[in-house]
Order: structure tokens, then C-alpha cells, then sequence
């Protein structure tokens, strides 16, 4: 496995994680009859804390999908490389960053992760085509 594949591997579970944390503090709010209800009227039965992290794996559910074009670009014009294995685990590692600084409301931080994470996707995708 290519660490461009081992990197979007980890990212899968990383998504994962991330959806059970959040899924985690929505059952915390709501309950577990709440979770298997309608879940009419949600937003306002939610803590602060508990709509950011959904604001988050929402985030990240929108972040994936580049990442994923940019790695099956690299891999499929034979680019691999050890920038873009750099560049393949930055964006994980700042993936990583993003949920807990959104969470945690790290102002400018969650905002400078989320820039260093697209800055790694926009580099594979460039040395993709190049």
C-alpha cells in the first residue's frame, strides 16, 4: 500500500471517530429515545458544545471528498512521491486538529489548520496534473 492509500485509510477511520464522538454528545443531549426518534426540533435540544462538533463532521464530510480526487489523481498519473506522502499525512494530521480546535473554539487556530489541510490538498492535486 502506498502511504498516499495508508493516509486515506487512516482518514476513513479518523471520519469515523469523528462521527462517534459527535454521535456520542448528540445521545448525551438528547437520549437514547431521542436518537431513535424523529429528531424534530434538534438544534435547540443541543449544547454548544455538541453543535460544533456536528458543525465539524459536517466540515469534514466536505473536506474528504477533494482529498480523495487529489489522491486518486496522484496515484493514477504515477506521481506518488515522498512530497506527496507529506503532503497525503499532513492533511490527516490536520484533520486530526480541525475537529478538536472546532470543538474547543481555537480562534484563529481552527481556521489556520483548516487552511493547511486544503493547502495539502490543492499541492497533490497540483503535482497530479503537473
Amino acid at each position: 500500500m502506498t502511504p498516499e492509500l495508508a493516509a486515506l485509510s487512516a482518514l476513513g477511520f479518523l471520519h469515523f471517530a469523528t462521527i462517534f464522538v459527535a454521535q456520542h454528545f448528540l445521545t448525551r443531549d438528547i437520549g437514547r429515545d431521542g436518537n431513535i426518534g424523529t429528531r424534530e426540533n434538534l438544534e435547540a435540544q443541543l449544547s454548544p458544545l455538541t453543535l460544533r462538533l456536528r458543525r465539524a463532521t459536517a466540515n469534514f464530510v466536505e473536506n474528504i471528498g477533494p482529498f480523495t480526487l487529489a489522491i486518486l489523481v496522484v496515484l493514477m498519473a504515477d506521481k506518488t512521491s515522498t512530497l506527496t506522502a507529506a503532503l497525503a499525512w499532513g492533511f490527516v494530521a490536520a484533520r486530526a486538529l480541525y475537529v478538536p480546535a472546532y470543538a474547543l473554539q481555537w480562534v484563529p487556530g481552527r481556521s489556520l489548520i483548516w487552511l493547511a489541510g486544503a493547502l495539502c490538498t490543492l499541492g497533490l492535486l497540483i503535482v497530479g496534473v503537473i
